[in-house]
């Protein structure tokens, strides 16, 4: 009774966006596809790997998944076993008193019977998939929450890499503003002797002291950063990440490896959630199967076997067998609910379709989006260079936005005057040398840019 299942086409293009935007993206033969990797292939810092691992063997979330999971199995097999008969076996002891009018020698009689009987009540033969229509929806059920536990144990181990890497971010940022700020503390001291010496102006002393304030702020904020990152790295990781295990800079952790987009966008058929949205497609659709067989009659069949004494020590004597067999068909005549349902399972189908679609369109979106980040981050990074000269000139404040969560971590502010000397274009790193103003958080953003490639 069930329609025959024909998934509906993806309503996306075939092939991925092309544009500027993605023409730094690694091309199909220079890269591995995803498909190929598991995540131990795809992270490859050791340390990384081992937070992952706990954090897939201690996190609830992922529990709550595999519990799920559980539970639709042994839905899926109560459903299953509606096909089979319930076979039990009963004792009965009945007492009776027969009145006079009624009993076959015309005066008041007390009758005792024993039963014993094994047999099947009330099982109902699937001629029209009824049932078998209800078990595939089952199925369907429990093969979309598999799909939903594989998909929260992907998202598990991105959300990891993520907080695992702005982690780093922070760290890297935090040392790269320690060292502003001691630059800036040796600017203040220059023009404070300056102005000791009458060479310089109250307000060049109060903007050097503007500077050692900023910075000081910059510092406290890092530190706030780093306890949210590690507040969140813990609950991912559902206990308390060992130290030993904690990135110091970014430079100390070895990057993810680049993998291809694929040949064409119907890579996306594969994605876990999409797969759970059309096993629920698969489970409307068999829905409709039910809906549409409780318009025909129903079969069920009651029999037993046994036998029956009245007396309890010759139930199991020869001559005591007794048997029964009792079949049932129930036609419906009318009953609206039959049609308000069958509408129902329609409507829930269309609804499926559109969830399914709507779950290949997202996720085309969200491959999209990280194509276009990784192939424009290294040009924004090449972009963004400190104007002007570091002999004496003033350097505006460079920021680099790194998604983390609902905020963005800024590079390590360098505003105003930093009379550092040093080449055109080049500033401070962590280490105290000379390098881009954008390298710590230009790598982080290309790092987390491929988490939406993170393989299963």
């Amino acid at each position: 009774m069930a329609p025959k299942y024909n998934g509906p086409p993806a309503p996306v293009p075939a092939a991925w966006p092309a544009g500027t935007a993605y023409d730094g993206v690694p091309g199909v033969t220079s890269a591995p596809d995803g498909r190929q990797l598991g995540w131990q292939d795809f992270f490859t810092d050791e340390k990384l790997q081992r937070v992952i691992a706990a954090a897939l063997t201690n996190n609830r979330d992922l529990r709550v998944a595999a519990l799920n999971v559980e539970l639709a199995r042994a839905e899926y097999g109560i459903q299953r076993a509606e096909l089979l008969p319930t076979v039990n076996a009963t004792g009965d002891r009945i007492d009776e008193r027969l009145p006079a009018l009624l009993s076959p020698i015309g005066k008041t009689e007390d009758y005792r019977q024993y039963d014993a009987n094994l047999g099947v009540a009330s099982w109902e033969i699937d001629f029209f998939g009824r049932i078998r229509s209800l078990k595939d929806q089952a199925l369907a059920e429990y093969l979309a929450t598999e799909q939903a536990r594989r998909s929260a144990q992907i998202l598990l181990v991105s959300s990891v890499a993520n907080a695992y890497l702005a982690l780093a971010a922070d760290r890297e940022s935090l040392t790269v503003a320690e060292n502003t700020l001691a630059a800036q503390r040796g600017t203040y001291k220059m023009v404070k002797r300056r102005h000791e010496l009458g060479l310089a102006a109250d307000l060049d002393v109060e903007r050097a002291q503007t500077q050692v304030d900023g910075a000081r702020r910059d510092i406290a904020s890092f530190h706030q950063l780093i306890a949210l990152d590690e507040n969140a790295l813990n609950l991912l990781v559902g206990a308390p990440a060992p130290a030993d295990l904690l990135p110091a800079l970014l430079d100390s952790v070895v990057p993810p490896r680049e993998i291809s987009a694929g040949l064409s966008s119907e890579v996306l058929l594969r994605r876990p959630d999409v797969l759970q949205a059309e096993d629920l497609l698969k489970a409307a659709n068999a829905d409709i199967g039910a809906a549409r067989a409780a318009f025909f009659p129903r079969i069920s069949l009651t029999a037993a076997i046994g036998s029956s004494s009245s007396d309890l020590s010759g139930l199991f004597k020869t001559g005591q067998r007794t048997w029964s067999y009792a079949p049932q068909i129930v036609m419906p005549i009318f009953d609206a609910r039959t049609w308000s349902a069958h509408r129902a399972a329609k409507v829930q189908r269309e609804i499926a379709v559109t969830q399914y679609e709507k779950a290949i369109q997202s996720a085309f979106r969200e491959v999209a989006d990280a194509l276009a980040v990784r192939g424009t981050v290294d040009q924004q990074g090449r972009g963004a260079t400190i104007p002007g000269s570091w002999h004496g000139g003033n350097v505006p404040l460079v920021q680099f936005p790194l998604q983390h969560g609902d905020r963005q971590l800024p590079e390590c502010p360098r505003r105003a005057t930093v009379p550092l000397r040093g080449p055109t274009g080049t500033c401070l790193s962590s280490s105290g040398q000379t390098g881009q103003p954008g390298d710590t958080l230009r790598r982080a953003r290309r790092w987390l840019g491929n988490q939406n490639h993170v393989p299963c």
